[in-house]
């Protein structure tokens, strides 16, 4: 009966009250919307990689290297001599390493040149390896493996040939057409950059770059399986220039900070070796303005719309002087009646908590795959977190702080 005698005294002030609940929706919206993008897109960066001791790059910022490396975000400020590849993967102190190699396009989808030790190493989440939903890693030069958002939006199934382009762009005017390449693998799907990326071997992208003769030469030699890449390519005088990044794997962590010294001191060509961990720290660290002033900018909002929750109520204590006298005279206690405004300020809120829920989860689903093909962020459309509940739940103590005023007023009225 209490419930109910809330709800339908709101139904007799429904304009006033619809004004609040999407005042109070859209005060919701902002809060919970910033509160779970940022814990989101934190979540959905740290795990995009996992398992890898050291980045190697040219020499630029740490942050640029994650970011183009991992997240396929930006530019490469430059390359690095495959000579430098080669020497810091066979330092002792390294495990496995792996290059890669940017540059390059199909449909708007970058390009990765990397070797066979990348579906084997790289790992994302917590320590989750790479799987394969359909065929194998490519062991040919001229055989790709897909990503498996590249293969979902562009319908492409085990067998299928593409061309690249060059350049980053969604159009490129430089097409690799007399290069093809065939679909050999399709990767499981990670909710990382790497669901978008096109994999080929670095002798591959080396390949389309070559010129006519050369490439005809070393295409008469691919149905010869008993060679491999490199031995294709070491018969032709041909070796990959030069790659983007590197990843590394130690054989001890102990070893992790003098093999970093090692390669950033390096006198015969200017590298960078960034801890991943580390990098991602300073990121959320240069990013912690702009979430502070969020946090602000959405609490006063949420503040705002309860203060108009307030003055809802209290300017509705004088049309409702009749209605509390009448409730006296059948026995309602001032009590009674001090917490019927403050349920009527919780079903407010609880409304517009549901409502600020089913538009950001709707909003998500609907943003998701543009999210991802942009920014490789994998944003869950799933609100209920233990942090968002905590937001949900601070909002709600918060309505009943701002009807304390009009509920005492009821009170004293009612004595």
């Amino acid at each position: 009966m209490f419930l109910r005698l809330a709800y339908k005294s709101l139904l007799n002030r429904k304009p006033s009250v619809l004004l609040t609940i999407f005042a109070m929706t859209v005060s919701i919206v902002v809060m919970l919307g910033v509160e779970h993008t940022r814990e989101q897109a934190k979540k959905s960066f740290d795990n995009s990689v996992s398992g890898v001791d050291l980045i190697v790059g040219a020499r630029t910022g740490s942050l640029n290297l994650l970011l183009y490396s991992v997240f396929r975000l930006g530019n490469p400020t430059d390359n690095f001599s495959w000579r430098s590849y080669q020497n810091i993967a066979s330092d002792n102190a390294v495990s496995w390493a792996f290059p890669i190699a940017l540059g390059d396009s199909h449909r708007g989808y970058r390009v990765l040149g990397t070797n066979n030790d990348y579906f084997t190493h790289f790992s994302y989440g917590n320590r989750q390896s790479l799987t394969f939903n359909k065929g194998q890693a490519f062991e040919r030069i001229f055989e790709v493996v897909l990503g498996a958002k590249v293969a979902a939006s562009l319908n492409y199934q085990i067998g299928d040939e593409i061309t690249l382009s060059h350049g980053v762009g969604s159009t490129s005017f430089t097409h690799h057409d007399h290069a093809a390449f065939k679909i050999v693998g399709i990767l499981s799907p990670t909710g990382t950059p790497i669901d978008q990326t096109v994999h080929i071997s670095v002798e591959g992208l080396e390949a389309i770059h070559l010129s006519p003769a050369k490439l005809n030469a070393i295409k008469g030699k691919l149905a010869d399986v008993s060679l491999s890449n490199t031995e294709i390519f070491q018969q032709y005088g041909v070796s990959p220039s030069a790659i983007t990044a590197m990843m590394l794997g130690l054989k001890s962590k102990v070893r992790v900070f003098s093999l970093q010294r090692k390669i950033n001191t390096n006198k015969r060509e200017p590298l960078m070796a960034i801890l991943p961990g580390v990098a991602l720290s300073e990121l959320w660290q240069t990013m912690s303005v702009v979430e502070s002033t969020l946090a602000v900018i959405s609490v006063l909002v949420v503040i705002s719309a309860l203060l108009g929750l307030s003055a809802m109520l209290l300017s509705s204590m004088r049309e409702r002087t009749q209605e509390l006298r009448l409730m006296r005279i059948i026995g309602a206690s001032p009590l009674f009646i001090y917490w019927l405004i403050e349920l009527e300020a919780l079903l407010i809120t609880f409304v517009s908590a549901i409502s600020a829920i089913l538009i950001i989860s709707g909003g998500l689903w609907l943003l998701k795959p543009w999210l991802l093909n942009e920014y490789g962020l994998t944003i869950d459309a799933n609100l209920l977190s233990i942090s968002n509940i905590e937001v949900i739940g601070i909002v709600f103590v918060c309505a009943l702080i701002a009807a304390i005023p009009s509920a005492a007023l009821a009170y004293k009225q009612s004595r």
